[in-house]
């Protein structure tokens, strides 16, 4: 086992890990009070909160192979709270965008929509991670089912397919694709081994952690 089981079960494991999350997060307010996000602060936080959204999908997963092939089962009770700040680091993307961009001219937001195909497809990833945030508490599992709450939150999948979508067509303009390939690279991965292992008889995500 590569991981300390103790040290994984322990409260404070996740009050560990819900402060490193928020250390993105911590650094971007920092950089706004000091004037450290560059010469156009509104954009870099734009493609700031984007990034961390990738980044923490990335993470959450990776939790279910990790969980498996190091034999760690204590790893399953980060996922929620990891998921969680993909929401989290989400809505930071949208609100930087309809705030900066648009000055919540809801009006322009929704003509924007329309008209620009990555904004659409940005949406979209954001309005199928609603739910799966709303349903990622142990009333929420209870209410739906083991079942129908798993299969709800195979969305992630789809969401994932959005992101790198939303990612390839904002970097269209610019023909600047080394980091959207990369994302793209560790996704498929991730999901090539979910087919793998559903491929194998052995399911790739087990029953809800309720911790």
């Amino acid at each position: 086992m590569l991981f300390g089981r103790p040290a994984l079960l322990k409260p404070a494991a996740k009050a560990i890990l819900f402060i490193a999350c928020l250390l993105p997060f911590a650094w971007l307010i920092y950089g706004i009070f000091t004037n450290q996000l560059g010469a156009n602060p509104a954009e870099y936080l734009i493609r700031s909160t984007g990034d961390w959204t990738l980044r923490f999908l990335c993470i959450v997963l990776a939790v279910t192979p990790l969980r498996v092939i190091s034999k760690t089962p204590q790893l399953a009770r980060f996922r929620r709270m990891l998921g969680l700040f993909v929401y989290f680091y989400a809505v930071l993307h949208l609100l930087s965008y309809s705030w900066f961009d648009m000055g919540f001219d809801i009006s322009a937001i929704i003509n924007d929509i329309i008209k620009r195909p990555f904004i659409l497809v940005g949406s979209a990833a954001i309005l199928l991670l609603t739910p799966l945030a709303l349903t990622s508490f142990n009333r929420a599992i209870k209410a739906l089912g083991a079942k129908r709450w798993q299969m709800l939150h195979k969305l992630v999948y789809v969401i994932a397919g959005l992101g790198i979508l939303h990612f390839f067509w904002m970097r269209a303009g610019k023909q600047n694709f080394a980091e959207v390939y990369v994302y793209a690279a560790i996704l498929a991965v991730l999901l090539g081994w979910r087919v793998w292992n559903n491929l194998h008889g052995a399911p790739a995500q087990g029953a809800p952690s309720r911790s």
